[in-house]
């Protein structure tokens, strides 16, 4: 028996779903709970950086996940005219480091799949929380579902529920400090044919205008293409103008008839940071704690290594090895490393491709000129691409606060 009962996490994406499977692999029980029907499928999150990666690999799930997905070999970036500014080879980074990229709804099913295979996780989907509480011994939540409302109980309850987080609304109201873009993002997934024009597989487009992303998502020619659009636009202008875009943007500039939209989802942008990630006996993860824009796949990468961190703070005081305030810890060091990292490389990535006078990115931007010059340098470039990603600095291990430390590695 643990120094606790259990733990109830609320939200079924992958950090959720990730967090039960590594809490279920040690047996310490876990129940998720999921407002909607079954996982989320829009287009959002497509590539996990290496700290996330190496989460994913100690979770036990990675060689699914790439078995279905894929490592990127190379990205670059690029003037509206499809000439290339500066390059960047990823193949001399090591293998358990690579980028890899899989939609985050396969990623989420490949997790649950693996949860599933656990006695000591629950998930249920139709549980929508709608009240929280807590006192000295334990936290609970009101949850409606199909059968009517129940009070569901646990040690600790986790908000994984997304950037709009019912458990941190419970707790901060509407108080979410941060920044909103001006521009829509459109996320749009797409057949298209990028390499008879000889892209590489992840291609950032600077101009002041005509700014966007096109990466290789799956093994068989699905693409993700994300551009802005003005924010003053409705949701549907948006979606509208998507044939008009392509024809301006992609090379060759295609009509309806040269490419597939698989799925379209325009959306507002944010980069905030709630004010804590613990609160007593509840606790934040992803984008229900923070929030940032997707040039880099900052944002899920550095959910998932918020799980990886949470995960060993709950089985220190699970198996005795920490007392909770490790979970002090955890608030403290996961806020930091957003508000010092996440969230500056992730704004300096978006406010690149924006960038004014694109002739001139070499001389204004230091990164890409750093990048250029590491083109005859492969392993120059590859620390370059690994350090763009902010391989080491979004890592902690919170192992080092145990009384006594576990022997296993760190991920």
């Amino acid at each position: 028996m643990g120094a606790f009962q259990k733990v109830i996490i609320v939200g079924a994406g992958p950090a959720g779903l990730l967090l039960a499977l590594f809490l279920s692999k040690e047996k310490i029980p876990v129940h998720v709970l999921e407002a909607a029907s079954e996982i989320d499928s829009q287009p959002r999150a497509t590539h996990y950086g290496p700290a996330g990666v190496q989460e994913l690999e100690r979770a036990g799930v990675l060689e699914a996940i790439r078995a279905e997905g894929f490592l990127p070999k190379d990205l670059c970036w690029r003037k509206e005219d499809g000439n290339i500014i500066a390059e960047l080879q990823q193949e001399h980074i090591p293998l358990h480091s690579r980028v890899t990229s899989l939609p985050v709804n396969r990623v989420a099913h490949i997790i649950l799949d693996a949860l599933r295979q656990h006695p000591t996780a629950k998930v249920d989907f139709n549980c929508k929380v709608t009240r929280t509480g807590q006192d000295d011994d334990k936290a609970w939540v009101e949850v409606q579902t199909t059968d009517g409302v129940k009070t569901l109980e646990a040690s600790y309850i986790v908000g994984s529920d997304g950037a709009s987080s019912t458990i941190r609304k419970n707790l901060f109201g509407d108080s979410f400090p941060g920044r909103t873009w001006e521009p829509w993002l459109i996320a749009s997934n797409v057949y298209y044919d990028f390499d008879a024009h000889g892209w590489d597989d992840i291609n950032f487009i600077i101009h002041p205008q005509n700014w966007f992303m096109a990466a290789r998502i799956t093994k068989n020619g699905l693409w993700r293409i994300t551009y802005g659009e003005d924010g003053e636009l409705t949701r549907e202008q948006c979606i509208e103008r998507q044939h008009e875009r392509y024809r301006s943007m992609l090379p060759g500039n295609p009509g309806p008839e040269q490419y597939k939209v698989a799925n379209i989802s325009p959306y507002r942008v944010h980069q905030r940071c709630a004010e804590k990630f613990r609160v007593g006996r509840f606790l934040l993860v992803a984008d229900a704690a923070h929030l940032c824009n997707p040039f880099g796949g900052f944002g899920l990468t550095s959910g998932i290594v918020d799980v990886g961190g949470l995960y060993d703070c709950l089985s220190g005081i699970y198996n005795g090895l920490a007392d909770e305030s490790i979970l002090d810890k955890y608030d403290e060091v996961r806020r930091r490393i957003f508000i010092e990292q996440v969230d500056k490389l992730s704004t300096a990535n978006l406010q690149r491709v924006m960038m004014a006078e694109p002739d001139r990115a070499l001389e204004l931007d230091p990164f890409l000129n750093a990048a250029a010059n590491a083109k005859k340098d492969p392993e120059a470039a590859a620390r370059l691409a690994q350090m763009a990603r902010g391989a080491n600095a979004l890592k902690h291990d919170f192992r080092q606060y145990y009384k006594t430390l576990k022997t296993e590695s760190s991920a």
